[in-house]
């Protein structure tokens, strides 16, 4: 009997078609850009004037948003740019205004310095307090001593010798239109209970008890800009971190023109150039 031969039937793959590339892919990313643009028009078909506006603006000098990182452009937020345009620059101060106002604060100086000369009992503390006119106005120090302080050891508790010479100054002050900045300052001597009261929260409570006591004798609570606590961290004798002169509290009587500048910056405005105007020495004794 013979066998029967075994076929073995081989059956060819289908040949498809040659590979198509990656035409899909760009035609892909066509459509969700598209899409994207679409869902910007949306958007902003729902908006005020004022962001539609700002979005114009921001396409026309998209550098104007170097001087306005932080704040944007919808609701709740400020503006970063001009509606339609880049931030208006603020001019420059007038240099004889700055003279004329420099001379102003440098008179007041004097004046504080005549009062407190002519006051009983306040003599032992006179030389302890520093006038300098700066680029940021006039800046009085009251300065601390090893065996005079204006506080009580440690506190935030003004002696009475020291309300006297805060009131002098808030008298003189509150004839002025300037804005005050009360800054307090210690030594690195770290305090006693530092885990819970340490020399920043004791430099932020003596700079509010002088401003307290400044308010207290007239001085309109308008006046006061701010109040800073500064611990150790601007020591008037950086070599000599322990020493008592360390400590001390400072009136920053701020010029006009600074006050502008930092107005126009927190405005988004471009920042006017400096002037070379001159400054009077700071009064003498």
């Amino acid at each position: 009997m013979k066998s029967t031969p075994v076929v073995i039937v081989k059956k060819k793959a289908a040949h498809h078609g040659g590979h198509h590339g990656g035409a899909w892919k760009v035609a892909y990313a066509d459509f969700v850009t598209a899409m994207m643009a679409f869902f910007l028009v949306m958007w902003l078909v729902t908006q005020s004037k004022e962001v539609r506006a700002s979005v114009a603006g921001y396409f026309r000098d998209p550098g104007v948003f170097d001087y306005q990182r932080s704040t944007g452009m919808l609701p709740g937020g400020r503006p970063g740019v001009e509606p339609g345009g880049a931030p208006t620059p603020v001019p420059p101060p007038d240099a004889q205004a700055l003279l004329q106002e420099q001379r102003i604060l440098a008179g007041a100086a004097a004046h504080i310095r005549e009062r407190l000369a002519q006051s009983p009992g306040l003599a032992t503390l006179v030389d302890q307090i520093e006038f300098t006119l700066t680029s940021e106005g006039l800046k009085i120090d009251l300065v601390e001593r090893a065996d005079s302080s204006f506080f009580d050891s440690g506190s935030a508790e003004l002696r009475g010798e020291s309300e006297r010479i805060l009131q002098i100054i808030a008298g003189e002050l509150a004839a002025l239109e300037n804005e005050v900045v009360v800054e307090g300052h210690t030594d690195r001597r770290p305090y006693a209970d530092g885990a819970r009261y340490g020399n920043w929260e004791l430099s932020a409570d003596r700079a509010n008890a002088a401003r307290r006591a400044m308010q207290r004798a007239g001085l309109a609570e308008s006046h006061v800009r701010g109040v800073r606590g500064f611990a150790d961290t601007q020591l008037r004798l950086k070599d000599s971190p322990l020493d008592p002169r360390n400590r001390r509290v400072s009136i920053v009587v701020r010029s006009q023109a600074a006050a502008a500048l930092d107005a126009a910056i927190r405005a988004g405005q471009e920042p006017p150039a400096a002037t070379d105007a001159p400054v009077p020495a700071p009064p003498q004794d």
